[in-house]
């Protein structure tokens, strides 16, 4: 089983989303994190970047002009 530790931007501790997450989905530009508890955080954005040998991803949040 692959699980990861989402950050928010950059991979610094202090950007932990949510750890444990088991499924990542992208729809209508929000991306969807799913933890082993089936815990769901939506956040407007997208998926920059994920390394699951490391189990690391990095989803950019889109910020408001």
């Amino acid at each position: 089983m692959c699980l990861s530790t989402v950050y928010k931007n950059t991979l610094t501790p202090e950007t932990v989303m949510m750890r444990n997450v088991m499924k990542i989905e992208c729809r209508d530009g929000m991306v969807i994190l799913t933890d082993l508890m089936e815990r769901q955080m939506a956040v407007e954005g997208t998926l920059e970047m994920a390394n699951l040998v490391d189990g690391v991803a990095v989803v950019k949040e889109n910020i408001p002009a």
